[in-house]
């Protein structure tokens, strides 16, 4: 190398490690911060779509897979002002209507997953169903890295549900049936998490026939509420494990009269093959035929006509 190219080529690593510095810290820098409030460049590229972090986080989702699902924002935030996404896929003959959620516990990853699948599945066969999709109701734990659990305020969003005597049950059950394991703590009052709250009014305007929230990883099936449980689903078999307070399926299913049921995949960071959750799907649907009741048709209003007085 010549003296004169030895002279030049510390000072060309120094002009484009600073200028790539410059273009690379803004993102990098904010990446665990909260979300900047409206007209930041930042909130609006996190409200755009969240494909671009959701298919680095997520197990077997590519990016078709995300754009293909059309995700809507919301009107919902986290914590860390991240925006709660929505898929409707409305039957032509809807009668009934199912929420599905996904990713309550951010590192249950596959749950998220399952969710985007079963929008496909949705878009292909959606029964007589009007379906709601909200594949990542705790985006902060599960864009976290490691993800985590809990939301950014260290909050069990499946204990925080204002099921009846709250106050008295979740805290003694936190403190004595978990030893105040911090990945369970229920927050201080029911409903104090924007996510949770998001979610309760959700399900108040849009009155679900049934409930579907996705977990890992059990490996089981569970139901809570009313009406008869499916035996199956796929390879996931019925075993109801209790209710807990401040959980969802407590609250829907037992107090709200919203059968829940919960799917607890075998493993947070794998999803089922293709042709499982294809299976876990028919298997589903076929059930909801037969125990996922519609609304009753409302009765006629008869016109009584006036007599003519004599």
């Amino acid at each position: 190398m010549s003296e004169q190219r030895r002279l030049h080529f510390p000072l060309r690593c120094v002009v484009s490690g600073l200028l790539s510095f410059a273009i690379l810290t803004p993102a990098w820098a904010e990446m665990d911060r909260p979300v900047r409030g409206p007209g930041h460049p930042l909130a609006d590229i996190a409200t755009s779509s969240p494909c671009a972090d959701w298919v680095l986080h997520l197990p077997n989702v590519r990016m078709p897979l995300c754009k293909a699902a059309e995700l809507r924002p919301t009107v919902g935030r986290s914590v860390q002002g991240r925006t709660l996404y929505h898929r409707d896929v409305i039957a032509p003959d809807a009668q009934i209507r199912v929420l599905v959620v996904g990713a309550m516990h951010g590192d249950e990853l596959s749950s998220a997953s399952l969710a985007l699948h079963w929008i496909q599945r949705a878009i292909e066969t959606p029964a007589n169903a009007h379906w709601r999709f909200l594949p990542a109701l705790n985006p902060d734990g599960l864009l976290r890295r490691p993800a985590r659990r809990m939301n950014a305020n260290g909050v069990d969003l499946n204990r925080n549900f204002p099921t009846p005597n709250w106050a008295r049950d979740a805290t003694v059950y936190w403190e004595q049936r978990t030893r105040k394991d911090p990945r369970r703590w229920p927050g201080p009052s029911p409903l104090s998490e924007p996510e949770s709250r998001f979610l309760h009014d959700e399900m108040t305007r849009f009155q679900p026939h049934l409930i579907v929230s996705i977990h890992a990883p059990y490996g089981v099936l569970d139901f809570d509420g009313p009406g008869t449980p499916p035996p199956k689903l796929g390879r996931l078999y019925l075993d109801q494990v209790g209710i807990f307070p401040g959980s969802l399926g407590n609250y829907g299913g037992v107090h709200q009269g919203m059968p829940v049921v919960t799917i607890e995949l075998p493993s947070a960071f794998r999803t089922p093959l293709e042709a499982e959750i294809r299976q876990m799907w028919l298997d589903m649907l076929r059930w909801m035929s037969e125990r996922i009741q519609p609304d009753p048709p409302e009765a006629p209003v008869l016109q009584v006509k006036a007599r003519k007085q004599g």
